[in-house]
């Protein structure tokens, strides 16, 4: 019994996170229409593969790299392995004033 409240704060953080996603039709279609794409993974991740187009910018870096992002009303796509550092980014550029960021969440969700 103990842990049904470990597990159920789990489950509601992992279907809370998913409802801030963009899908993955939506996100392709943000990168067609000109959106940055942005992979918050480290570089070492980033040289083991990305999608196409990606730009890496990885988490830990993303205050002092913000510039490389262009216009804040510029559509930014963000992406990481697992949708946990991609959410915290998305959460990191809407405090400093991006107005169009859209979290894709895992990769693989391309």
């Amino acid at each position: 019994m103990q842990w049904v409240v470990p597990v159920g704060l789990v489950v509601g953080f992992l279907v809370f996170r998913r409802l801030g996603q963009v899908s993955s039709a939506a996100a392709r279609q943000l990168v067609k229409d000109g959106a940055v794409l942005v992979d918050v993974r480290s570089p070492r991740e980033f040289s083991g593969g990305h999608l196409p187009g990606a730009i890496n910018v990885p988490l830990q870096d993303l205050a002092g790299q913000v510039k490389r992002l262009g216009e804040k009303q510029r559509p930014v796509v963000l992406y990481c392995a697992s949708g946990t550092r991609s959410a915290m980014a998305k959460a990191a550029l809407r405090r400093q004033g991006f107005s169009a960021v859209h979290d894709l969440g895992a990769m693989g969700r391309w």
